[in-house]
C-alpha cells in the first residue's frame, strides 16, 4: 500500500512515517502543500494523510483542488484546528476522516487502515480469498489457519492483491504501489517477491493472467 504523509512539522513527520511504515504502507513525505498537490494529482496513493496548516498552500486547499481533478484517494485530514466548524469544513471538502492533533499514533492507524479497506469496498479487518487470510490489524497472514511469516514487502503486496481481489493487477500498478518512485522499481524484482510468496504459500494462490497481471486464484 502506498500512502502519502504531508505534514510540515518534521518531528511529527518522521513520526508518521515510522507509524505507517510500520502498519505495512509504503510512505512517501512532503512538507509542502504545492509539491503534496502535485504528487496527488499526478501519482496514485492508498492513502493521503493531510496536515491542513501548511505553508504556502494550505492544506484544505489542496484537498480541494485534488477533489475538482476527480482524484479520488482516501485523505485523513490532520488539524489543529479544533472547531466543529472546521471539521465540516474539510469533511465537505472531501475528506474522508479528521483526526484533531494532538492524537495517538494507534488511533491514526486504526483510522487509515479502516479507510483502505472502506475504499476497496472491504469492511473487515480479515479478509480472505479461498484459504489464505490477511488480518489487516495485526498484519498477519495465514493459510488454512496456519500462519506464515512473511516480510513487510511480501505482506504489502499481498495486502494490495486481496484489497483489489475482484481484478487483475498489472504488474506496472503493483510496482507503483510497492515502490513509489524508489530505484528498486523493476519488473525482476517484483517476479523475486511473487516467486518467494509462491514458495511459502503454496501453488494455487497467487495467479497470472497474461497479458493482465497478477491475481489471489481463490478470490
Amino acid at each position: 500500500m502506498r500512502a502519502l504523509a504531508v505534514e510540515d512539522d518534521p518531528r511529527i513527520a518522521a513520526d508518521l512515517q515510522a507509524a505507517l511504515t510500520a502498519a505495512g504502507f509504503h510512505v512517501e513525505l512532503t512538507g509542502d502543500g504545492e509539491d503534496a498537490w502535485f504528487l496527488g494529482d499526478t501519482e496514485d496513493y492508498d492513502l493521503v494523510v493531510l496536515d491542513l496548516g501548511l505553508p504556502a498552500l494550505d492544506g484544505l486547499a489542496v484537498l480541494k483542488r485534488w477533489r475538482a481533478n476527480g482524484r479520488a484517494m482516501p485523505v485523513l485530514i490532520l488539524t489543529a484546528r479544533g472547531t466543529w466548524q472546521e471539521r465540516v469544513e474539510g469533511i465537505e471538502a472531501g475528506a474522508d476522516d479528521y483526526l484533531p492533533k494532538p492524537f495517538r499514533m494507534e488511533e491514526l492507524i486504526a483510522r487509515a487502515r479502516a479507510l483502505v479497506r472502506r475504499a476497496g469496498g472491504h469492511a473487515a479487518a480479515l479478509q480472505e480469498a479461498g484459504e489464505l487470510s490477511l488480518d489487516t490489524n495485526r498484519m498477519g497472514v495465514a493459510m488454512r489457519g496456519v500462519p506464515i511469516q512473511v516480510t513487510a514487502l511480501e505482506y504489502r503486496l499481498l495486502a494490495y492483491l486481496m484489497q483489489h481481489r475482484d481484478r487483475p493487477v498489472p504488474p506496472t500498478e503493483l510496482l507503483e504501489h510497492l515502490y513509489g518512485d524508489d530505484d528498486a522499481r523493476e519488473a525482476n524484482a517484483l517476479e523475486a517477491v511473487i516467486a518467494r510468496l509462491r514458495r511459502k504459500l503454496g501453488p494455487g494462490v497467487i495467479g497470472t493472467r497474461r497479458g493482465f497481471g497478477y491475481f489471489l486464484e481463490a478470490a
